[in-house]
């Protein structure tokens, strides 16, 4: 038998139509064995391919016993545990890795990316905005918009407030993993599917999208788009923007080295190579036109922006005079504030 991709046990939330709104995925497993995959094959009913399965909790005594047999003690635990869940239980099975065809799918490939068990740009998403159903997430958990009116009416009559933290297709990573080693200042701005390294502080005005974060430790005060990945010791200033892909037609993969400094309210649109700073309040498109400057700030030739993609060491300044965008050899690299880092 072929390696499987991955699986999890799930805790999710459906509506009065029996369609999934979201799945919680406690412990999901990247490349699980063989041997776990014949548990679930057993007492689950699983085939083939990739797979949703449905199981009731009065399952869940058989199905722990079969994992504790088989050596799999933490699955069994967790298992075990479900059997008081009075929301619907669910396996998720991916044999390998294509494009997500059911909610819990999706939901257990975003866990991956947000349990840093796969980076950004490490799975296949294709596809996983119509998996995605748009939900009110509130005080009582997901709630189909549809159905909120009357929650509401019900919770007003028992004396309580449901309040709706959002409407969106994505839920806020921490209400489903709070990797080691980080600091959020504003949980509401860290969508789950998010990757973000250890030794992160997002502050209040940070934003990391799905499918997109940190290597490592940063600062993040400004916006990482979907499928913009960071690398380590590199700063993003108060209102800075990455450009995604996700709108506009673009096909450049936007990625930030390690050790490069976005200024406040600056952005790219090209990947940076490593050790590179962009100016404050500049920002940098593919096809806006550089000025390249030798050590004696001589103009040596003028190139589009998406020339210089990737190449490290480079300062991207706009000269005050005259408006023109620059581009210098950066020689000294950015450093972050160590202390600022030190308890994360």
């Amino acid at each position: 038998m072929s390696e499987c991709f991955s699986l999890a046990f799930g805790i999710g939330t459906q509506n009065s139509a029996g369609d999934w709104l979201e799945v919680f995925y406690p412990q999901p497993l990247l490349n699980p064995s063989n041997a776990l995959i014949d548990v679930v094959k057993a007492e689950l009913g699983y085939a083939e391919g990739n797979q949703a399965i449905s199981f009731a909790a009065n399952q869940c005594g058989a199905l722990s016993q079969a994992l504790n047999a088989a050596g799999f003690s933490e699955q069994a635990a967790l298992v075990a545990q479900m059997a008081d869940s009075a929301r619907p239980l669910v396996a998720t099975v991916l044999a390998s890795d294509e494009a997500p065809s059911s909610t819990p799918e999706a939901y257990l490939k975003l866990h991956l990316l947000s349990h840093r068990l796969v980076k950004p740009h490490g799975v296949v998403l294709a596809g996983i905005f119509p998996l995605l159903p748009n939900v009110a997430w509130t005080t009582e958990g997901a709630i189909d918009i549809s159905e909120l009116p009357q929650r509401q009416m019900a919770a007003r009559m028992k004396g309580n407030s449901l309040v709706v933290h959002s409407i969106d297709k994505f839920p806020s990573m921490t209400d489903y993993v709070v990797p080691a080693g980080i600091r959020i200042a504003d949980t509401a701005r860290v969508r789950l599917g998010a990757y973000v390294g250890e030794g992160t502080t997002v502050m209040h005005e940070g934003f990391i999208n799905f499918n997109a974060g940190t290597a490592g430790t940063s600062m993040v005060e400004g916006r990482i788009s979907a499928g913009v990945f960071v690398g380590k010791g590199s700063d993003l200033g108060g209102g800075c923007s990455t450009m995604g892909t996700l709108s506009g037609g673009g096909n450049i993969v936007i990625s930030v080295g390690e050790g490069c400094l976005i200024g406040a309210n600056a952005g790219i649109g090209i990947p940076l190579g490593d050790r590179c700073t962009v100016e404050a309040g500049l920002y940098i498109t593919a096809g806006i036109k550089v000025a390249l400057l030798d050590d004696a700030d001589n103009l040596v030739e003028i190139v589009k922006a998406r020339d210089l993609a990737n190449q490290s060491d480079l300062l991207f300044r706009r000269n005050s005079q005259t408006g023109a965008i620059e581009c210098k050899t950066n020689k000294s690299a950015i450093q972050l504030n160590d202390m600022l880092h030190a308890h994360n």
